[in-house]
């Protein structure tokens, strides 16, 4: 083939992957199906690239490739000892597949800080879209009384919860805490005052919606977020908390009586969780190494159940991401997926220290609290759950590593960072 061609050709590979990473990134929150059009897309771009041009084989060997690979692993091996090998297969294929895919499909196919810019774009776009749609529910009203999403007895003056384009208030709740965290992240970077104040601005349409789920463990996420902003970029943000009172004499009083009920040991929703993480330390202690087998959670369930005592009751998941991952895959897999979140949260802050790039630097410390309100809303929920905030988990770890790549990769003498 002539060079000129084959180097044309390998150009309009690259930009048809570059673009379809971006829209997987945009549609991801929006339409799965439409993600996984583009994502299955850009990966049959990149396997033509690496078949038929020697500079499209290159694989970047990354510095966590060992902790994703044991969870890769642990998690196959897992379905060896699930109640139901066939599912825990096919739940397997279809979830880490896409996990990986969409990892690896950033982290070797982008390189540059504008591609992250674009990247960055993209996902802060479709969270407005998002936003804007939670919001357009508030104002028509959904009636929540038949999906059991609040205690009727307890709230009857909440009737109603957004959701927008995912499954109930809780997963949009962690979308729009980690989206939060990412704008008003990048916000604090030096910058034009004009870009200042749209991702601000951004920040403030995302928490108005995140009011709006009245989801308490992700409200209390937020609180962690600034936390984390107060530790590694000014302490004087933690002054915020000072408006806390302000908010409450302004709140309407749905919202005063969901923030009291966090403290209430009685409440329904608090009770339940209580019993299923109960029931999800016996899992463990019963399968420590081997776990219940992946994605096997609402099969086992039933002969752990100590508190629900109904057959016909599924219960899918443990809401607290780490009790869940420990009983599903084991502690081996677990102590793997730890290191998968240590090891990005610390490439991270390891950005956030030694770049000179202030639009780097935002980025990284927005990433720093978006995982960090994640890894807090864990505690009392499993958003990952869902495969949408699951790719996004995945997502923006790549960022991470392609950040490092941009920064580091001169300095390491090498194709590994």
């Amino acid at each position: 083939m002539n060079e000129v061609v084959s180097n044309g050709w390998e150009r309009r590979l690259a930009f048809l992957i570059e673009h379809c990473i971006y829209a997987v990134a945009f549609f991801l929150p929006i339409s799965l199906d439409v993600a996984s059009v583009f994502l299955i897309t850009g990966a049959l771009g990149w396997g033509v690239k690496s078949l038929w041009f020697r500079k499209g084989r290159r694989w970047q060997i990354t510095f966590l490739d060992w902790a994703v690979g044991a969870v890769v692993v642990l998690g196959a091996l897992s379905i060896l000892v699930s109640p139901d090998p066939g599912f825990s297969l096919y739940n397997y294929t279809h979830l880490m597949g896409r996990y990986v895919l969409l990892y690896y499909l950033v982290v070797c196919n982008l390189d540059s800080t504008e591609q992250l810019r674009k990247l960055i774009w993209a996902v802060l776009c479709s969270a407005f879209f998002v936003t804007v749609y939670g919001l357009y529910q508030y104002v028509v009203g959904f009636d929540i009384s038949a999906t059991q999403w609040v205690d009727g007895e307890q709230f009857p003056e909440l009737k109603t919860r957004v959701f927008s384009t995912l499954e109930n208030p809780n997963l949009l709740a962690g979308y729009l805490v980690m989206m939060m965290a990412l704008a008003s992240g990048m916000a604090f970077a030096p910058r034009s005052w004009r870009e200042k104040g749209l991702l601000f601005a951004l920040t403030a349409l995302f928490g108005l919606c995140l009011v709006y789920t009245y989801s308490r463990g992700a409200w209390l996420s937020v609180a962690a977020v600034v936390g984390i902003y107060g530790w590694l970029y000014n302490r004087r943000i933690f002054w915020i908390f000072c408006l806390l009172p302000l908010g409450l004499l302004v709140a309407q009083d749905s919202i005063l009586a969901r923030l009291t009920s966090i403290l209430n040991p009685t409440d329904t929703s608090s009770t339940l969780r209580i019993a299923l993480w109960e029931s999800t330390v016996a899992m463990i202690e019963d399968n420590p190494f081997s776990g219940i087998g992946w994605g096997a959670y609402w099969m086992v369930y039933p002969e752990y159940d100590f508190f629900i005592n109904d057959g016909h009751t599924k219960i899918f998941h443990a809401h607290n991401m780490y009790l869940n991952i420990a009983a599903e895959i084991g502690l081996p897999g677990f102590f793997a997926f730890l290191a998968v979140m240590y090891g990005h949260w610390r490439k991270a802050r390891k950005i956030l220290q030694e770049t000179k790039d202030p639009w780097m630097a935002g980025l990284s410390l927005g990433l720093l609290a978006a995982l960090g309100g994640l890894f807090f809303n864990g505690l009392t929920d499993y958003v990952l759950f869902n495969i949408q905030l699951s790719m996004l988990f995945w997502l923006l770890n790549a960022i991470i590593v392609v950040a490092a790549k941009s920064i580091f990769f001169s300095e390491a003498g090498g194709n590994r960072f």
